[in-house]
C-alpha cells in the first residue's frame, strides 16, 4: 500500500525524483515510525506524514513526522552539528551555539503575556542552561552579541514594542508552540533555529493575542537571568531586572500557524 507521505519540492530536490518515487511508493519508507517533533508513534499507512530532511555538508538524514506537527522540508546544519541536530527533534532541546564551557547549552523556552504601551502582546523567553560562546571557541558568554549581531535589538525597558526581525517567525500548529525559524543560510527558505522536543503548549489567551496579531515578541537572555517563573507578573518583573542590566534583547516575529 503506498505511504501516505507528504514530501516538500525542497525535500525532492535534494533526494532527486527517484529516491522520492520511491518514498511515495512505500518503498524505503517505514510503516511506523516516532514523530521527530512530538516523539509519540506514527503509521504512514494510516495518517498524512512529512518527510524531514537534515542535511550537512557531507550528510544527509531523513526523518519522519506527523504532517499535523510539522510540514515536510530541509533543515540545513553544520556538518559537525548534524547528529546535535537530529537529537534537538528526536530527544533533547535544541543548543545552537557552542557552549563556552564543557557543559552541553540547550535553549529553555517559556510563553507568557507582557503588557506593552497598554496592549497584551504573546511573547517567548529564550535562556539557555549554560553560557553560549562562539562556535569553535571557549571564551566569555556570547549569546546576546551573537543574537544581535543576526538582528535582535538591546532592551532597555519595555515600554516600547521591538522592531520586526526580517526572515524569522515562530511556528505554532494545531495550537501548540514548536519552532522558531530563522533564514537559512544557503536555501532560501527557514530552517530551525531552536525547535522543541516535544510541542509546548500555550494558553489560550496566548493563542488568541497572537491569532490576533499575528506576531510574536521574542525575548532572549543569558544563563540564570529569568529563571522559571511560575507567574506573568513575575515574568515581567525579572524581564525589567534584565533590561535594566542590559541582559536583554528581544524581536518581534510573524506568527506562522495558529
Amino acid at each position: 500500500m503506498p505511504r501516505m507521505l507528504d514530501v516538500s519540492e525542497d525535500v525532492r530536490a535534494e533526494i532527486g525524483d527517484e529516491e522520492a518515487d520511491r518514498l511515495l511508493a512505500g518503498e524505503n519508507s517505514p510503516g511506523s515510525y516516532d514523530c521527530t517533533s512530538c516523539r509519540t508513534p506514527g503509521d504512514s499507512e494510516q495518517e498524512r506524514t512529512s518527510t524531514v530532511l537534515f542535511v550537512g555538508e557531507e550528510t544527509a538524514v531523513l526523518a519522519f513526522a506527523h504532517a499535523s506537527c510539522i510540514p515536510s522540508q530541509v533543515v540545513q546544519v553544520a556538518e559537525d552539528q548534524l547528529q546535535g541536530a537530529v537529537r534537538s527533534i528526536t530527544g533533547s532541546e535544541a543548543g545552537v551555539q557552542a557552549p563556552a564551557g564543557g557543559e552541553q547549552a540547550v535553549l529553555g523556552v517559556t510563553s507568557g503575556l507582557v503588557l506593552i504601551e497598554g496592549n497584551l502582546h504573546p511573547a517567548l523567553v529564550v535562556e539557555p542552561t549554560a553560557p553560549i560562546a562562539r562556535p569553535g571557541t571557549t571564551g566569555p558568554d556570547q549569546f546576546l552579541q551573537l543574537l544581535v549581531e543576526q538582528g535582535f535589538g538591546a532592551v532597555r525597558d519595555l515600554s516600547r514594542v521591538p522592531a520586526v526581525l526580517p526572515g524569522w517567525s515562530v511556528l505554532l500548529a494545531m495550537g501548540q508552540l514548536h519552532a522558531v525559524l530563522q533564514p537559512g543560510a544557503h536555501s532560501g527558505g527557514q530552517v530551525a533555529w531552536w525547535q522543541a522536543h516535544q510541542p509546548l503548549q500555550v494558553t489560550e489567551g496566548w493563542r488568541a493575542e497572537a491569532n490576533k496579531s499575528n506576531m510574536v515578541l521574542v525575548f532572549a537572555a543569558p544563563v540564570r537571568t529569568i529563571g522559571q517563573q511560575p507567574r506573568e507578573d513575575l515574568l515581567r518583573d525579572a524581564l525589567d531586572r534584565a533590561a535594566a542590566g542590559g541582559r536583554l534583547v528581544a524581536a518581534a516575529m510573524p506568527l506562522a500557524g495558529t
